[in-house]
């Protein structure tokens, strides 16, 4: 008797069909982010506050949906919601950037927003002067409380007398374009700012609604631009390695739970989420073993690059900070440093040789004793973990080389 298992139609069709592969996001989105509350970006101004305040736009949280709750003003979406307009013109907010940026590209999110998500938008950029700045803040005044904003909205004298600024004006980076509503498939939209409006260096951003409705979240991505030379004495230690001062991540071997860019941020983790965390290695020995300093012997490691912010010659490293803060049960054994001069990006120097990693707490290590003599300026760094595990934050104090 033939004991050949038949295969019908519908089961061979069942196992062609794959979901195709998610998109990956563009290579702007590996750059800086500038815009998030973690970042130090801020609200400015916003006209209309009413169902949920701009600032929240601006968490570093993913998104949530909380079918059941509710405000005073109407359902409690986690975004910016403005109401629904019935008065000329259209809604925006003034967002300010956590530091001087030329952007590359910005993502926006209308997860949640199914019915009431705004249908249009375009983002403008420019600087406002500390006067004008002061006298915004001074005259239409943000509440910093968490949602101190919402149910609140420009009077005609207000809006009246922002418009005078002209922010209008600005270069504009995003043309008007139509969104998409929050459904998972198509709640993220990514928009490449044009090459010529790339080199901008702005510090803040006019993010329009037409004409009004919900916005989940808002990232902008780009390259810190300062001049550090003339703000800093060349003797004044500072981070070098901060993303506010123009530090940025390269490049970096393994972000399954958490990207490298967040060591570099001028925040206090928030949790582990907020900082680099890998996977765990596969190549770890099934019985693990130390040597005479304790540390682990395992074949593998996990690295991520920065280029340093500051002056293009480099500069001299004093002092390192590794935070392993939230990280108790899955922070790395040890963590090594290695540093490459601009002119050999690809060869890299000893600058600290592995150290003893705790968990949940501020490492710092400076002094000969610790850090080795640097041969050259440094451009860039290497932190190498072993084997795995998480960082919260890294901070790299030195100061600038003087160019011979």
């Amino acid at each position: 008797m033939d004991t050949t298992t038949t295969t019908t139609h519908t089961e061979q069709t069942q196992e062609l069909v794959q979901p195709p592969p998610p998109t990956p996001p563009p290579a702007f989105t590996e750059l800086s982010e500038v815009a998030s509350i973690g970042s130090n970006g801020s609200i400015l101004f916003a006209t209309d506050d009413w169902f949920a305040p701009a600032e929240w736009m601006l968490k570093d949280t993913e998104p949530v949906f909380l079918a059941d709750r509710y405000t005073a003003y109407g359902k409690w979406m986690d975004g910016w919601e403005t109401r629904r307009k019935r008065t000329p013109g259209h809604d925006w907010c003034l967002v300010e950037l956590g530091a001087p940026t030329q952007i590359a590209g910005v993502m926006i999110d209308t997860a949640f927003f199914t019915g009431n998500y705004v249908p249009r938008v375009s983002i403008q950029a420019g600087t406002l002067d500390a006067t004008m700045k002061r006298m915004l803040q001074t005259s239409i005044p943000r509440v910093t409380d968490e949602g101190g904003n919402i149910g609140t909205g420009r009077t005609t004298e207000e809006l009246g007398m922002v418009e005078l600024i002209g922010t209008d004006q600005w270069d504009v980076l995003v043309p008007r374009t139509e969104l998409q509503a929050g459904y998972e498939p198509t709640r993220r939209h990514y928009f490449t700012v044009a090459k010529g409006k790339q080199s901008l260096i702005v510090n803040h951003l006019r993010v329009n609604m037409f004409p009004d409705g919900g916005i989940a979240r808002l990232r902008v991505y780009g390259t810190v631009r300062l001049n550090l030379r003339e703000s800093l004495s060349v003797r004044q230690p500072f981070d070098m390695i901060a993303m506010l001062n123009g530090g940025r991540c390269t490049g970096f071997s393994n972000a399954h739970y958490g990207h490298p860019r967040n060591l570099i941020k001028p925040s206090t983790a928030v949790n582990m989420g907020d900082g680099w965390e890998t996977a765990r290695r596969l190549d770890r020995p099934p019985v693990l073993q130390i040597d005479d300093a304790g540390i682990l012997q395992v074949p593998g490691c996990e690295w991520a690059i920065f280029q340093l912010g500051g002056a293009p010659e480099g500069g001299w490293i004093e002092r390192i900070c590794i935070d392993t803060k939230h990280f108790k049960g899955n922070f790395p054994d040890n963590v090594q440093v290695e540093y490459a001069w601009k002119g050999e990006p690809n060869s890299w120097m000893l600058l600290m040789e592995k150290k003893k990693l705790g968990p949940d707490r501020v490492h710092e290590f400076e002094g000969d004793e610790l850090l080795l003599p640097q041969a050259k300026p440094a451009s860039l760094v290497r932190i190498t973990i072993a084997p795995d595990g998480g960082l919260s934050r890294v901070r790299v104090f030195g100061t600038v080389a003087v160019a011979k």
